[in-house]
C-alpha cells in the first residue's frame, strides 16, 4: 500500500520523463500535506524532479520550504483547537494508528516540556517524523511564532542542502542522496547529544501529565 502511494505521489509529478503540468502545485500540495497527515515525505519526488531538471532545484527547495512550513501551521494548529480528544481519536483509529501512537505522542510531549522548540528544529531537519511534532506542538502550547521561526530554519535547511547537491550534480547525485537520509541520521545523533548537554546545562520545566 505504501508502495503504491509512493508511486502515485511520483506520478503526480513526473509522468514520461518529464514535468507533469501541474507538476509544481502538485509538490506544494503533498508537502503541505505531509507536514500534519500525510504519509509520504516529499523527499521522493523533489529529487526527481531535481534529477531530472537540476537547474529547478531551488525553486523546487522554496516550494516545498514555504508548503511545508504552512502545512505545519496547520498541524500546530490541530494539535491547539483540537486538543487531547483529536490526538486520542488518530492513535486509536484503525485509520491513523498505523502512523500515530500514544506512546510516540506521550514521548514527543516530554520532550516538548523538556526543549521547547528545538525538537521542532530537529524534526524538521532530520528524518523524525515532522507531522508528529507540528500537532504535539500545538497541543502542548509553545509559542506559536518561535514554532514556525524553527520550522522554516529548520526545513529550509534540509531541502535547500538537497537542492544544492541536485543543482551542482544532477543526475550523479542520486547514489549520495541515497544515502541521504544516513547524513541526516548522524546529524539527528549530533541534535540528541546537543539535547543531552542542555539537559544538564539548562533550566527543566516543569513536566505535563501525559496525553490520555
Amino acid at each position: 500500500m505504501f508502495s503504491e502511494l509512493k508511486d502515485w505521489t511520483v506520478s503526480l509529478v513526473i509522468e514520461n520523463g518529464e514535468f507533469t503540468e501541474n507538476a509544481l502545485v502538485s509538490l506544494a500540495v503533498l508537502s503541505f500535506a505531509e507536514s500534519s497527515f500525510f504519509p509520504i515525505p516529499p523527499d521522493i519526488p523533489f529529487i526527481l524532479m531535481g534529477v531530472l531538471q537540476p537547474e529547478s532545484s531551488y525553486l523546487l527547495a522554496t516550494i516545498l520550504t514555504i508548503s511545508s512550513v504552512l502545512g505545519g501551521a496547520l498541524g500546530y494548529f490541530i494539535g491547539q483547537y483540537g486538543g487531547r480528544p483529536f490526538i486520542h481519536w488518530l492513535v486509536n483509529s484503525s485509520w491513523t494508528k498505523w502512523m500515530f501512537s500514544q506512546e510516540k505522542f506521550n514521548k514527543v510531549e516530554g520532550l516538548y516540556n523538556q526543549y521547547d522548540v528545538w525538537v521542532v528544529l530537529l524534526a524538521a531537519f532530520t528524518p523524525i517524523p515532522y507531522k508528529v511534532f507540528t500537532i504535539a506542538g500545538g497541543l502542548c502550547r509553545i509559542p506559536f511564532w518561535r514554532f514556525m521561526l524553527v520550522s522554516l530554519i529548520g526545513r529550509a535547511g534540509r531541502f535547500f542542502l538537497v537542492g544544492t547537491i541536485l543543482f551542482f550534480f544532477g543526475e550523479q547525485a542520486k547514489p549520495l542522496l541515497s544515502r541521504f537520509d544516513l547524513f541526516l541520521a548522524a546529524m539527528l545523533v549530533i541534535g540528541i547529544l546537543g539535547f543531552v548537554s542542555i539537559k544538564f546545562i539548562g533550566p527543566k520545566k516543569k513536566s505535563e501529565p501525559p496525553i490520555e
